[in-house]
């Protein structure tokens, strides 16, 4: 259930190559920072679509991520703080055969920018947002986010947070999000599959990015990502296969009465036929949300695609909406539309 590339964005005649999309900009992130990985998977993933390379387009806010358009080879926004999700809908809509990406962070679409965050999500564009979450405000020198965890010491809480911080996945398949899809910056070829997967996908894709802040939020998610953690506290979901985890692949996700809960093969007779099989393509989002809530230690993060459904993007909609209008308009050019209706000759 892949779908193909989107037809209404013109191939390229000639091979592209990742050399293609580096840009000759200096890259000034901190050495260490996970954005370099990001970036790396982005100019692999782009050559990977066969679109031509002037039909790519990166748009952003404001934050560490959103100096994305500048490092890669193509054409880019930078916008203001919050409002790359207008920017970018509003460039699908004038101009459908652009494949355009998003990059933001967690402050930049979740604080400032979660109206437009959400009701992008809610329409349905058809653009890739990818969601750089460190839990932290990096440009800005260390404040907590809409994402940093309760009790974090940060520049504005230094006696600890007090806010519940919001969980990407909540708001993207709340907000009817279509597809949602969480990696961490430590697997690049990881991130280019799923980031591959998500440009496939006809409607608003988020790909949640777990990425590292080395300055102010190092480790944030070494629970999952760390070498000596992340066989036990990553699940990697597959599409129709079972929900496995662990070094050996001995423990796995069943569901039980509505909750889901973790078991080890051979335990208490448990099989690998008593485990949850993934469905990413279910319109019912129930399960997938669960999938979506756990966190170590009680459960594995789910990493992966976690939702794929189809529905009809927005900008297509209009396309047709117009269309349709123009079919049965009898007017046709300026000039009807002038003599149109009530006119008037004055002498």
């Amino acid at each position: 259930m892949i779908q193909t590339s989107d037809e209404r964005i013109p191939h390229s005649d000639t091979g592209l190559t990742r050399t293609d999309f580096v840009s000759d900009q200096m890259v000034k992130w901190c050495p260490g920072c996970g954005n370099h990985a990001i970036l790396n998977a982005i100019t692999q993933v782009f050559p990977k679509l066969g679109y031509r390379k002037e039909n790519f387009v990166v748009v952003s806010g404001i934050g560490c991520s959103s100096r994305f358009p500048y490092y890669v080879d193509t054409y880019g926004f930078h916008g203001i703080h919050g409002r790359a999700a207008a920017i970018a809908s509003g460039m699908k809509i004038a101009n459908p055969s652009l494949s355009v990406w998003m990059a933001t962070g967690d402050g930049d679409s979740m604080a400032i920018g979660g109206n437009h965050f959400i009701h992008t999500i809610r329409r349905n564009m058809d653009i890739v947002i990818m969601l750089f979450n460190n839990q932290i405000y990096g440009l800005t020198k260390g404040q907590f986010s809409p994402t940093t965890p309760v009790g974090t010491i940060t520049k504005t809480s230094p006696y600890g947070t007090l806010e519940a911080p919001f969980k990407p996945a909540d708001l993207v398949i709340g907000a009817q999000g279509t597809f949602f899809a969480r990696v961490a910056d430590t697997n690049t070829k990881m991130m280019t599959d799923i980031m591959e997967e998500a440009a496939l996908h006809r409607g608003t894709a988020v790909v949640e990015i777990l990425q590292n802040c080395i300055i102010y939020a190092d480790k944030i998610h070494a629970m999952v990502t760390g070498k000596e953690f992340r066989d036990d506290n990553q699940v990697y979901l597959k599409h129709g296969e079972p929900l496995l985890f662990g070094k050996d692949k001995t423990k796995g996700i069943r569901l039980n009465r509505c909750r889901l809960e973790v078991v080890e093969l051979g335990k208490d007779g448990v099989t690998i036929d008593d485990l949850l099989v993934h469905d990413q393509y279910d319109p019912d989002p129930t399960l997938q949300m669960l999938l979506a809530k756990m966190t170590p230690p009680d459960f594995p993060m789910a990493i992966g695609v976690i939702r794929s459904t189809k529905a009809q993007p927005f900008d297509r909609l209009v396309e047709e909406q117009i269309d349709a209008q123009k079919a049965q308009s009898p007017i046709r050019c300026v000039d009807d539309m002038l003599n149109s209706g009530d006119v008037f000759e004055l002498n």
